[in-house]
């Protein structure tokens, strides 16, 4: 298997609408490098619609794959996109329903992506289309435990140059302080939640592995139910917050229960 010789597919969807009238996001990766594109898309789309957008963002890029993985979506299993990939030569496999553990890859992709989202909806709002480029370029130059390093290195043999590094080598003058600015804030946002999530994911695990306690004084994060954090934040769908804070433990009232120092909301 080569880099971009075998590619898995998968649609998040339910999120709010986009100005542009983006309602979802298409995720596509590379199952050897990890490299990810995320693309804005609507749900009604067809596979005339997809196949061009795929040709636009994948194979010029990366060329034809050998194979795609993805679900058995009606977009995938459409005659213009079986035809286009027969043609050229591609292997589609399909999974007979959605299960985790058929393609735990993209499965895994898209929650990482889900989060670096939520965290750019609390912090710019629900536009999440005009931070999507900020996000993709976050995850493929986050650093992978299962590869050693980033995917952008492992697809290039070479670190990439960051927004959060172009200070450093004088490209801050050629493309204009505002843009820069506004390019180091979203990059550096998105990564601090993104640590934030994998900590709270690690900590879930391990959570698991053996019964919690915690102390007065002891800083934890609270779950947040849908509708809750629909009305908090007027956030709906996906990009709802799942967890807030972290706040500190007052005092432990019961076997599971703690009472939290929470903020005070006006009304």
């Amino acid at each position: 298997m080569w880099k971009w010789d075998e590619i898995g597919m998968d649609f998040v969807t339910r999120l709010p609408r986009t100005p542009k009238g983006n309602d979802a996001i298409w995720v596509i990766i590379d199952r050897l490098t990890k490299t990810a594109h995320f693309l804005p898309v609507r749900t009604t789309y067809n596979g005339a619609k997809l196949a061009q957008l795929y040709i636009e963002n994948v194979v010029k890029l990366h060329g034809i794959p050998s194979r795609i993985v993805s679900d058995r979506g009606t977009q995938f299993t459409s005659k213009f996109w079986k035809s286009l990939q027969e043609a050229m030569g591609t292997k589609l496999d399909f999974k007979t329903a959605y299960h985790p553990q058929t393609d735990g890859q993209t499965e895994r992709i898209n929650q990482v992506m889900e989060d670096m989202l939520r965290a750019c909806a609390l912090t710019y709002g629900t536009n999440w289309e005009a931070s999507l480029p900020f996000v993709e370029f976050s995850y493929n130059n986050g650093r992978q435990a299962s590869l050693g390093m980033a995917p952008f290195e492992a697809l290039y043999g070479r670190k990439c140059r960051t927004p959060l590094m172009w200070h450093e080598v004088g490209e801050r003058s050629l493309v204009g302080p505002a843009l820069i600015k506004e390019a180091e804030e979203k990059v550096a946002e998105v990564r601090a939640r993104l640590k934030e999530a994998q900590s709270r994911q690690k900590s879930y695990a391990d959570g698991r592995r053996r019964e919690l306690s915690f102390e007065e004084g002891d800083s934890v994060y609270l779950k947040v139910s849908p509708i809750r954090g629909t009305k908090r934040f007027q956030i709906k769908g996906k990009l709802a917050p799942r967890y807030i804070g972290p706040y500190k433990v007052v005092r432990r009232i019961g076997k599971v229960a703690y009472k939290l120092e929470l903020p005070r909301i006006d009304a």
